[in-house]
């Protein structure tokens, strides 16, 4: 499998199934490890992050869940390649942008992947579509046995598991779920709601994590404790919080169908119009009015999408997304152009 590859078919986090896909995009959970002996990443010498290049690398050949795998070093990739990965949500900025004795292993679905030398030497990550942390936590949970029969990982029992920073230090585990709550947003009772889980030490963020704030309605939610819990406690306690929002979300919107039907119908329908319409269009606005039409389909507003098609759309109207599929690097203006086409072409289909 090469990088060209995956611009013909999405992920599996992106098919829109599982448990309340209605509401929730995907569930995701990460983990950082380390190699014990070995100085952190934005301490490592240039022979030693070699060194665990060339370790895990053979670590991940001999895993059997990573069969099939793309690996690539970060350093032998262009701008837009690196950028593509990133818009795929397979690896961070910050991983992106300081990319020498870097590497990213993904699997074929692009469930799993495997940031090397980023802020921890492994960063695993296995997402999964709708709210499943059930089974995003067995196939991690696996995976990272795997690692830790052929690996030395740095762990202390007081501790946990050591990492770059504290706040991961334990079991250095992360779970967030993406949800989309546009009804919440409309209604005005978003703030409250983020407030409400902030003083239960969850955090959001925007559609590519840290760094990034909200946009078309999307927010993600993850835990920041790691130290001092059990994986099963971050995870129910993550539960119970997505559980709680997921209410609030179905509640606003039933609010919005029995209150402000016809303000909703017609957001809905002109979101619609313009994208099937448009021959030049932000990617601000692009998300926007998706986000609008996933609603319209979530309600029963609009006939013959899937969920899967608008999440597909989301991922390729991203600039890396429409040079990789052009072949070439597009000015601001030609990818407004190429964005336009490409939305107006698959919704055409539809009708």
């Amino acid at each position: 499998m090469i990088i060209d590859d995956l611009i013909n078919r999405m992920g599996g986090w992106l098919k829109g199934v599982g448990p309340n896909a209605d509401i929730v995009i995907s569930s995701r959970i990460r983990l950082a490890r380390n190699i014990a002996d070995v100085p952190f990443p934005h301490w490592a010498k240039k022979p030693e992050a070699e060194h665990i290049l060339t370790l895990t690398k053979a670590v991940f050949e001999k895993t059997p869940l990573l069969k099939d795998s793309l690996y690539v070093r970060l350093d032998d990739m262009d701008s837009i390649d690196k950028q593509f990965l990133v818009e795929r949500h397979l690896m961070s900025n910050e991983h992106a942008v300081r990319s020498a004795q870097k590497a990213l292993l993904v699997n074929p679905d692009e469930t799993v992947a495997v940031m090397v030398n980023e802020e921890d030497h492994l960063r695993i990550q296995v997402m999964e579509s709708g709210f499943d942390l059930e089974r995003t936590w067995a196939t991690i949970n696996a995976i990272d046995d795997s690692f830790a029969q052929n690996l030395p990982y740095a762990f202390k029992p007081e501790w946990g598991f050591l990492t770059a920073c504290p706040t991961n230090t334990g079991t250095g585990m992360r779970g967030s779920v993406m949800l989309h709550l546009p009804a919440l947003v409309m209604t005005r009772q978003i703030n409250r709601v983020l407030e409400a889980i902030a003083k239960l030490s969850f955090t959001t963020r925007g559609l590519y994590g840290e760094g990034t704030q909200a946009s078309g309605n999307f927010f993600q939610i993850s835990n920041q404790v790691c130290l001092g819990q059990r994986e099963e406690e971050i995870l129910d306690n993550i539960k119970g919080v997505i559980a709680q929002i997921i209410e609030h979300e179905e509640k606003a919107r039933q609010a919005l169908l029995q209150d402000h039907r016809e303000m909703l119908d017609d957001r809905i329908w002109r979101s619609y119009g313009t994208l099937k319409n448009a021959h030049i269009i932000s990617s601000n606005e692009t998300v926007e009015l998706l986000s609008m039409l996933r609603l319209g389909h979530d309600l029963g507003f609009i006939k013959g999408l899937t969920s899967g098609l608008i999440n597909e759309l989301f991922i390729l109207t991203q600039p890396a997304h429409l040079q990789k599929i052009e072949n070439k690097k597009l000015t601001a203006n030609e990818r407004d152009v190429k964005r336009a086409e490409i939305i107006r072409d698959r919704l055409a289909k539809l009708s």
